[in-house]
C-alpha cells in the first residue's frame, strides 16, 4: 500500500546559500503570517474607533481572506511566466502598499478596499516562497528546508495575537500596518541582494480557467466565512453563494482535463503527490478547525482577554519549533510515510485530552497537551507538503504549489466554519438563551454560572476535530517511505 523509494548515497547538507534563501523568504512570509492574525484581534477597537458594527468589522478579515484566496490560482503560472523573484518581490511591494493603505484607512470601506489589496500580495508571497525553496533545495533536502522555514512560520502565527495586543494596547491599531513597513523593506532589499535569478519562460494565461478557479475558490471562501456566522445556515443566499462556488469548480475540473489549465489536475496522477495534497487538506480541516476552539475556549469559558489568550497558546507553537527540525531530517532519511502518520497520531492524542476539557480543567494539563499538538503538527504539515514536492520534478513545482494552498484554503476555510457552526450549536442546545449570541463576551458572573455548560459543549466540539484529524491518517499511510 505504501510506496517505498530506495535512498541513494548520503543526504547532502543544507549549504549556506540555502540558508540564505530561507532566511530571505522567511522574513517576507512571517511579516504577513503576524499581520494576518494580529488583526484578527482588532476587531473590537476597530468597532469603536470607527463607529461601525462588528458584522462590518468582519469584513476587515474576510475581505483579506477573499484578496489571499482569489490569488492564490495564478501563482503558479505566474512564477513560470516572470520568475519567482520577480514575483516574490511584486507580491512583497503589493501587500506593503496595502499595509500602508490600511494604516491610513480613514473609513470602514476604504480599510476593507485596502485589506483585499493587501491579500492580493499576501495570497502569493506564501506559495512562492514555498516554489523557490524547494527549486534551490532539490528532492534530497526538502524535508529539512520545510522545517527550516516552517518554524519561525509557526511561532509567527501564534505571536500576531500578542503583538497585536501589545500594539493595540500602547500606539494604536494603525501601528499594525505601520509595522509591517520596516520589516517589509528589510524584505525586499534582502530578496534583491540575495535571491537568485530565477528563469522565466512564455506561459500562456489560462484565462477561461482564471475566471472558473478564481471566481470559485474566491466564492468558496466567502460562502463558507458566512456559513459560519449565526442562523447563516438556514438563509437561501449561503446555499446560493456555495452553490456558484461548486458549479465554477466543477466546470474549472471540466475544463482542466483537455488542455493546460491554470492549476494542472493531471499532477494528481502521481500517487505520492495525491496522498500529500489529501493528508494536507484533511490535516488543514482539522487544525484550523482546532485553532477557531482553542482561543475561543479561553476567552468564552475561562474569560481571558487576547493578550492572555495569545500567550496560552504558545506551548503549541514551541512543540511545533521542537519537532519541525527533527521531522525535516527523518523526512529526508525515511520518508513522510513513516514521520507524518506518527505526527498525526501525536496530533491525535493531544486532541483526546481536550474532548475531556471542563470549566476548572487544569492550565498545566491544557499546555501540556497543546505541547503535544504542536508536536504533531511540527511532524505533520511541512513533512507532507515535502513529500508532494519531491513527487514532481522541478518545472511543475510552481503549480504544484498553487494546487496544495488552494486545497489547503479551502480545507482551512471548511474547518473555521464547520467548528464554529458545530460549537454554536452546541452552547445553544445546552442553554437556548445564547441563541444568535453564543460566542459573545459574557459579563463575569453570568460566565461562570453557565461556563460547566460552555465547557461540555467545547469538549463536545473537540471530539468532531478529533473524528477529522483521524480522517488524515489514511492518506498519510500512502505518502512514500524510504528504504
Amino acid at each position: 500500500m505504501t510506496a517505498t523509494v530506495a535512498a541513494k548515497g548520503p543526504v547532502p547538507a543544507l549549504d549556506r546559500k540555502i540558508v540564505a534563501i530561507g532566511v530571505v523568504v522567511v522574513l517576507g512570509a512571517i511579516m504577513s503570517i503576524i499581520d494576518a492574525t494580529a488583526v484578527n484581534v482588532a476587531t473590537r477597537t476597530l468597532a469603536e474607533d470607527f463607529g461601525a458594527s462588528i458584522t462590518s468589522v468582519q469584513w476587515v478579515l474576510t475581505g483579506y481572506m477573499l484578496g489571499l484566496a482569489g490569488v492564490i490560482p495564478i501563482t503558479g503560472w505566474a512564477t513560470e511566466r516572470f520568475g519567482a523573484r520577480r514575483v516574490w518581490v511584486s507580491a512583497l511591494l503589493l501587500f506593503l502598499a496595502g499595509s500602508a493603505l490600511c494604516g491610513f484607512a480613514w473609513s470602514m470601506p476604504s480599510l476593507i478596499t485596502f485589506r483585499v489589496l493587501q491579500g492580493l500580495g499576501g495570497g502569493m508571497i506564501i506559495p512562492v516562497a514555498q516554489t523557490i525553496l524547494a527549486q534551490a533545495a532539490g528532492p534530497q533536502r526538502m524535508g529539512r528546508v520545510m522545517g527550516f522555514i516552517g518554524t519561525p512560520m509557526l511561532l509567527g502565527s501564534v505571536a500576531g495575537p500578542i503583538v497585536g495586543g501589545l500594539i493595540i494596547s500602547t500606539a494604536g491599531w494603525r501601528w499594525i500596518f505601520f509595522a509591517n513597513l520596516p520589516l517589509g523593506v528589510v524584505a525586499v532589499v534582502a530578496a534583491l541582494r540575495l535571491l537568485p535569478r530565477s528563469p522565466s519562460r512564455p506561459a500562456r494565461l489560462d484565462v477561461r480557467g482564471l475566471v472558473l478557479l478564481c471566481g470559485g475558490v474566491t466564492a468558496f471562501v466567502y460562502g463558507t466565512t458566512e456559513a459560519g456566522r449565526p442562523g447563516a445556515l438556514d438563509a437561501p443566499r449561503t446555499w446560493i453563494i456555495l452553490g456558484t462556488a461548486a458549479v465554477l469548480i466543477g466546470l474549472y475540473v471540466l475544463h482542466a482535463r483537455t488542455r493546460q489549465a491554470l492549476i494542472d489536475i493531471s499532477l494528481f496522477r502521481s500517487r505520492a503527490f495525491a496522498a500529500a495534497a489529501v493528508t494536507n487538506v484533511v490535516v488543514a480541516v482539522a487544525l484550523f478547525g482546532v485553532l477557531v476552539l482553542l482561543p475561543l475556549y479561553w476567552q468564552v469559558v475561562r474569560g481571558h482577554g487576547p493578550l492572555a489568550t495569545g500567550l496560552l497558546l504558545v506551548p503549541q507553537a514551541v512543540g511545533a519549533a521542537v519537532a519541525m527540525p527533527l521531522a525535516g531530517r527523518l523526512t529526508d532519511r525515511l520518508g513522510a510515510g513513516i514521520v507524518v502518520p506518527t505526527g498525526i497520531m501525536l496530533g491525535l492524542l493531544g486532541t483526546a485530552a481536550y474532548t475531556q476539557i471542563h470549566a476548572d480543567t487544569s492550565p498545566v494539563l491544557l499546555a501540556a497537551a497543546l505541547f503535544v499538538i504542536g508536536l504533531g503538527l511540527g511532524a505533520t504539515i511541512m513533512p507532507s507538503m515535502a513529500a508532494a514536492y519531491q513527487a514532481l520534478p522541478g518545472p511543475l513545482i510552481p503549480r504544484a504549489t498553487s494546487a496544495i494552498n488552494t486545497l489547503q484554503r479551502m480545507g482551512a476555510s471548511v474547518g473555521t466554519t464547520a467548528l464554529a457552526v458545530i460549537l454554536q450549536r452546541e452552547i445553544t442546545d445546552r442553554s437556548p438563551d445564547l441563541a444568535g449570541s453564543a460566542l459573545a463576551p459574557l459579563p463575569d458572573e453570568a460566565r461562570i454560572h453557565i461556563a460547566p455548560l460552555l465547557a461540555d459543549a467545547f469538549g463536545h466540539a473537540f471530539w468532531i476535530a478529533l473524528v477529522i484529524g483521524a480522517l488524515a491518517v489514511v492518506p498519510a499511510l500512502l505518502l512514500p517511505r524510504h528504504r
